[in-house]
């Protein structure tokens, strides 16, 4: 899928391209490119003379390898922006390409951006892009607004794991966790840590690409600033995603804790009964030994006294541990 982005009176408006006659049509800032076809690609280089990189989405390209830029001024910029899916939270890769001068392009400042799929800070700009106008004002506007954008998302999606990880702990300092609630909440948690540890990733690679794009020298004196106060939003967010590890850990420590509780309960039963049952097996033990005097040949009441004493010898233990407290 092949979208432009042109600039109208300070808003940015979307154009779905499905044919090379209509990109000559428009003068974009933005050419956004979701799962681009082969002809797609061809469309990019023959009108643009911009050859995308085969390796553009690779997830096992060099660190050092992506950011960087061309001789010919082209500035590329490979992030990864976060998918908050509650069943399978994810980073997609995105290859960007800023092109600010070049005479082959029939604008100055185009940005390309490559990707698999939607991306949700791109919806989010988009949105914000249509209704605020003057919220971008060029190329290298709109791909501070994505990382500003990404920032955000970032910190919303730590709010939610906040309010989840609220709930989990009502449940948790509430008592009484029994074994299967222990294992929804453990499940819980490692879904949390998991995005959560996802959220730190995604919010140190996107200060490494805006630090990479204030080094460049880039940006005017606004842009430039507005970059700075995008760093300092996501330093702002490395404070609250370790506080929610060390949440997530006490969590993950009472949930355990509770479990060790239950078995130890289950353990303390059989204990209390193997003690209880020892006189009684001793009784019969006795019993069983005399062969030369059988109780109940020389005495009627042999096994009746016999089960007696056994009941008594257990009922007494069992009255003491109550007394200690030990059955609660």
């Amino acid at each position: 899928m092949l979208n432009i982005f042109t600039l109208a009176n300070g808003r940015l408006f979307q154009e779905e391209i499905e044919s090379l006659e209509e990109l000559s049509k428009f003068q974009p800032i933005w050419v956004d490119l979701e799962s681009p076809t082969l002809e797609e690609k061809r469309w990019i280089k023959q009108y643009y003379g911009l050859s995308i990189p085969e390796d553009a989405m690779d997830e096992d390209i060099e660190e050092s390898a992506r950011f960087y830029e061309e001789d010919n001024g082209e500035l590329h910029i490979r992030s990864d922006f976060l998918i908050a899916d509650a069943d399978e939270p994810r980073a997609v890769r995105v290859a960007f390409i800023l092109n600010l001068v070049n005479d082959d392009l029939k604008s100055k400042g185009v940005l390309f951006s490559i990707h698999d799929e939607d991306v949700p800070v791109f919806r989010l700009l988009r949105m914000r892009a249509r209704r605020a106008p003057g919220l971008i004002e060029d190329a290298k506007e709109v791909l501070l607004k994505l990382f500003d954008a990404d920032a955000e998302y970032s910190a919303d999606t730590l709010e939610g794991i906040y309010v989840d990880l609220e709930k989990v702990s009502t449940k948790v300092l509430s008592g009484g966790v029994t074994d299967v609630m222990a294992g929804e909440v453990l499940g819980a948690i490692a879904r949390h840590e998991d995005l959560s540890g996802r959220i730190r990733r995604n919010v140190m690679d996107t200060r490494r690409a805006v630090s990479f794009m204030m080094r460049s020298k880039m940006l005017n004196a606004e842009q430039f600033e507005e970059a700075r106060q995008i760093l300092r939003d996501i330093d702002s967010l490395d404070s609250h995603t370790a506080f929610l590890f060390d949440k997530i850990n006490f969590l993950m420590d009472a949930t355990v804790g509770f479990i060790n509780i239950n078995q130890n309960k289950i353990i303390k039963i059989f204990s209390v009964a193997s003690v209880a049952l020892l006189p009684p097996t001793l009784i019969a033990s006795v019993y069983g030994m005399n062969f030369k005097m059988m109780p109940e040949l020389d005495w009627s009441l042999g096994y009746p006294y016999a089960l007696a004493l056994m009941i008594s010898s257990a009922v007494v233990p069992m009255w003491y541990f109550r007394k200690r407290g030990w059955l609660q």
